[in-house]
């Protein structure tokens, strides 16, 4: 598969920080908060938002979680706040709210992959509505932690959840690229060697386990796709598949990476 795009790191890095820094003066708020997963995207975005000197809260919303994430969140968390006196951290503990919220609902005869999938989406919706009553409290924008295969590629957020934020400082980053600023800001090797994980179904499951191909793999049919390069230009059996995969995620996923739809009335 062909070469990644690289970046120049302190470049991108002193470009994103003067962006927040002049979007928050612009929209008169007092800083950011972010919610904490243990991966390297909110460990990437909460230290750019650190950088600005303004408010940062991070936020851990742990809801069954894997231990893994709960520990490298935590580690990273420190890391920040050794480093910068503008952090500061909260735990919102959202596994009895998760629990008491099923219990409304029906949940027998349902096919259980959907269940869990949709179960999944609830826990994001829940962490968006807790960054935002905090974001309420304190005067912070809610930072998004999305990158720009994930945002603009295949849609692998949840809509209203993890996609419910203010401003995306990261979202035209590729993962690669995402992971080459994480080195530089020396985010915790814990978080750079991790597998990238969306740690909504309370176990270690992989975001390459859910997807079907890897975050380079996704990247490279991202690239190819955008450069119109077809399935017939020469493609070996693997980069078909994942070729496959990126297009009609891509396409099924449009609802989430387009403006909602508004009937339109005619008033003439």
């Amino acid at each position: 598969m062909t070469k990644k795009s690289t970046i120049q790191v302190e470049e991108v890095n002193d470009h994103i920080v003067n962006w927040l820094k002049d979007y928050a003066k612009n929209a008169n708020v007092n800083g950011f908060v972010i919610g904490i997963s243990g991966g390297i995207d909110s460990a990437v975005t909460s230290t750019l938002c650190a950088q600005t000197g303004l408010k940062v809260l991070c936020v851990e919303m742990p809801i069954h979680q894997h231990a893994s994430h709960v520990s490298r969140g935590k580690e990273h968390i420190k890391q920040l706040q050794d480093k910068f006196t503008n952090v500061s951290s909260v735990v919102a503990d959202l596994t009895a709210s998760f629990e008491t919220f099923k219990k409304a609902l029906p949940t027998e005869q349902i096919e259980e992959t959907k269940l869990n999938l949709t179960l999944a989406n609830t826990r994001a919706r829940l962490r968006m509505t807790t960054l935002y009553y905090f974001a309420g409290i304190h005067g912070l924008l809610v930072a998004g932690t999305g990158n720009k295969v994930e945002d603009f590629g295949v849609g692998f957020y949840t809509k209203y959840g993890d996609g419910g934020v203010d401003l995306s400082p990261i979202a035209d980053l590729m993962k690669s690229e995402v992971f080459a600023l994480g080195a530089y800001l020396k985010v915790p090797q814990s978080i750079l060697v991790a597998q990238p994980s969306d740690g909504l179904f309370g176990d270690d499951k992989s975001d390459e386990d859910q997807l079907g191909a890897s975050y380079d793999e996704l990247e490279w049919a991202m690239i190819s796709d955008e450069k119109g390069v077809s399935v017939d230009g020469g493609f070996s059996e693997r980069e078909k598949v994942v070729f496959s995969i990126y297009k009609k995620l891509n396409k099924v996923n449009q609802h989430k990476m387009n403006p909602i739809p508004v009937c339109l009335i005619n008033r003439d």
